[in-house]
């Protein structure tokens, strides 16, 4: 089962975050029925291929998926102005995860029984999961934090283009690698360095200094939480076999 939802994971994130362009997401978002089902096509097809999908039933199931991820993305564009963004945003990957789940505790067998698993290596499942954390932790933790922060868009800190999102990304991926490697307590440092760094900038403005809390508190809780996710997935899952390099 877990090697299943792994794959089914993955092909989630790579459609949601990865092959899925900013004009497609807002076409979506505007009703627009062609770049919706481009956007389900291209659920059912990642998810197809990265399990190997051949049989009748796989590809069966993979419609499924796809149907209802159809389903999903459509009652949050009709619910989408009466709920905010960040809220919607949750719902929405909420459901998707309870859905794939569900696939994966009906059909626990899709992985085994694709083209691909006797010949892929036995690391292959562990890979996808960290590779689908490393995605949600950055870039789809960027998406969620614009959503949070977006109220109080008039706040900010004038600095380099783009330079708040490139920090996001980074501390973000920082602690998924601290905590997949172990060592959670580097976070503290990687708190403290952020803090001394904005310390200048922030200490005489309150609204300025909560925005930088509040986004802060939000970026590092949304990669802990995904990374702790990650950890509990690559506990299911054969080992990715990176020797422990620890004294």
């Amino acid at each position: 089962m877990a090697e299943t939802l792994v794959f089914l994971i993955l092909a989630h994130v790579l459609a949601d975050f990865v092959l899925q362009s900013g004009r497609m997401a807002q076409a979506k978002a505007e009703g627009h029925a062609g770049w919706m089902l481009a956007h389900i096509g291209t659920v059912g097809l990642i998810s197809a291929l990265l399990l190997g999908a051949q049989s009748p039933l796989a590809l069966g199931v993979m419609a499924g998926v796809a149907a209802v991820h159809l389903g999903i993305d459509a009652a949050k564009v009709a619910i989408g102005a009466r709920v905010s963004g960040i809220m919607a945003f949750v719902a929405d990957q909420a459901a998707h995860l309870a859905t794939l789940v569900l696939v994966a505790t009906l059909w626990p067998g899709l992985w085994a029984q694709g083209l691909w698993a006797d010949h892929a290596p036995i690391w292959m499942p562990a890979a996808a999961a960290v590779l689908a954390g490393a995605i949600l932790s950055t870039r789809a933790g960027g998406f969620a934090l614009a959503l949070l922060m977006r109220p109080w868009g008039d706040v900010g800190l004038e600095g380099l283009p783009g330079g708040g999102r490139i920090i996001g990304l980074l501390e973000r991926g920082i602690i998924f690698l601290l905590i997949l490697a172990g060592e959670p307590g580097g976070i503290g440092f990687l708190i403290a360095a952020k803090s001394v760094l904005r310390f200048g900038a922030v200490k005489e403005e309150a609204r300025l200094s909560e925005y930088v809390i509040i986004g802060t508190l939000a970026s590092f809780g949304w990669a802990i939480l995904v990374a702790l996710g990650t950890v509990m997935l690559l506990s299911a899952v054969p080992p990715l076999g990176i020797p422990d390099l620890s004294p």
